[in-house]
């Protein structure tokens, strides 16, 4: 039988990203860990990530960041631009993402993960 891949959408500095990846290990998992913040995503990772969740683009926006309110984007309705917004600047997407087939959690609160790892 075949298993997916599990991928992590994953920030070490991050305590609930690392509580989020050690939940996953702990299951006896070894994800892909995709460090965004190195390896910034595409606009169409961000699009396909989004389809997954059933997200709208400010669902994972940082809103907090000081680069989401230097760029303006509280005051942005198009859902194209805030989804270029995140490719350019990576630290602006919420984490952890953890992504199985077609299926993706945020993990927020880190348990959140979990659903998806089931089946």
């Amino acid at each position: 039988m075949a298993t997916e891949e599990i991928i992590i959408w994953h920030n070490p500095r991050c305590s609930k990203s690392r509580e989020a990846l050690k939940l996953i290990q702990n299951a006896g998992l070894e994800p892909h860990i995709y460090k965004y913040l190195d390896e910034k995503p595409t606009k169409e990772e961000i699009k396909e990530v989004l389809k997954l969740l059933g997200a709208k683009p400010r669902d994972i926006m940082r809103t907090k960041e000081s680069i989401y309110k230097e760029l303006g984007l509280k005051n942005v309705d198009d859902d194209e631009k805030l989804i270029e917004a995140m490719a350019e600047h990576p630290k602006l997407i919420e984490r952890p993402i953890v992504i199985k087939g077609e299926k993706a959690a945020l993990g927020r609160p880190p348990e959140k993960v979990l659903e998806i790892l089931k089946g």
